[in-house]
């Protein structure tokens, strides 16, 4: 008798970035939750996005094939012989949105599934937003799905930003830098300053995967920075990046490394906040600056991934929440 292959499907959630420039007046509109920017800050936006190279088209591509890696990582090492896995997109400000895919998981009969966001570190204001609306979704479309809330000491993804850390780092020494004069800043997207009275893990997982990367990579001379604040009115986390720059350059510090671990892509805030604008910074204060590659679709980013949707699978199995 032949089994039946049993189709699982994984909802791999990011932020999202608009199709093309046309279509970034409605991006921005949807993060300023239906409030159209003034012509000033969506010049600005827009300014940002021609800036990088090829524009904003890269960006979203690199998303689409990390959902392609993902499918093949998962079916290539599958939790059992008679499961297929069938990844589908969901953005937050974008489409697909978050609620495209999971309607369209429910047009394909889909009744198993596991959602997964493309950023080690729990929020309540970022990831837990991406499951709070997945979920409603899910439960609409009589889907039963667990998520992934962070994975931010899984140690493939330890070990794979150690290795680009270390890599820069020998760079600068076959450059003449000696490893003592080398700062290696590790960064996030900074959220509002509230979370920290909402015991929100943000900070603490941050914190905790870049000692691990120091550990591992043999690195004393490190310290955590905030990049990519919003601008509102309430305080954000800090201090930002380009504030660190000028407090480093009093220390007379030379050569700084930047690791984004908070960003598993290639988005706006790693190509324009941190290759342009926080490049441009440390050239005026006589500073060299590189930064680790971005994980994108690499295998051992991909292996991680697939490793945490297949462990949260088998506890749904289990019946674990």
């Amino acid at each position: 008798m032949e089994s039946v292959t049993a189709k699982i499907g994984v909802l791999v959630m990011s932020y999202g970035t608009p199709k093309s420039l046309e279509d970034v007046e409605a991006y921005y509109t949807h993060i300023r939750r239906g409030n159209p920017p003034t012509a000033e800050q969506l010049k600005e936006l827009t300014d940002r996005y021609e800036a990088i190279v090829g524009g904003v088209f890269p960006l979203r591509e690199n998303t689409d094939r990390q959902v392609a890696a993902l499918q093949a990582a998962l079916n290539a090492d599958k939790a059992g012989a008679d499961v297929e896995f069938v990844c589908y997109q969901g953005l937050k400000h974008a489409y697909p949105f978050i609620e495209d895919g999971v309607e369209a998981m429910a047009k394909d009969g889909i009744t198993q599934a596991v959602g997964v966001v493309l950023a080690p570190h729990y929020s309540s204001m970022s990831v837990g937003g991406y499951i709070k609306r997945a979920q409603e979704k899910a439960d609409a479309c009589k889907i039963n799905m667990g998520f992934v809330e962070s994975y931010h000491m899984h140690p493939v993804l330890i070990d794979v930003l150690s290795r680009r850390v270390t890599a820069k780092i020998d760079q600068y020494i076959e450059a003449g830098a000696t490893r003592d004069e080398i700062r290696v800043l590790f960064s996030a997207h900074s959220l509002p300053e509230r979370i920290l009275a909402m015991g929100d893990p943000y900070k603490d997982q941050l914190l905790e995967t870049s000692k691990a990367i120091a550990d591992q990579a043999g690195i004393t001379n490190w310290q955590f920075t905030w990049q990519s604040a919003g601008r509102t009115a309430e305080p954000w986390l800090g201090p930002d990046i380009l504030d660190t720059l000028q407090q480093l350059s009093k220390e007379q510090v030379e050569y700084v490394l930047v690791a984004p671990i908070g960003f598993v892509s290639d988005h706006l805030e790693v190509l324009y906040d941190l290759d342009i604008e926080a490049t441009a910074v440390a050239s005026e204060l006589d500073m060299r600056l590189m930064r680790i590659e971005s994980l994108n679709s690499d295998p051992a980013y991909m292996s991680v991934l697939s490793d945490v949707v297949r462990t949260r699978l088998n506890q749904m199995s289990a019946g674990q929440s």
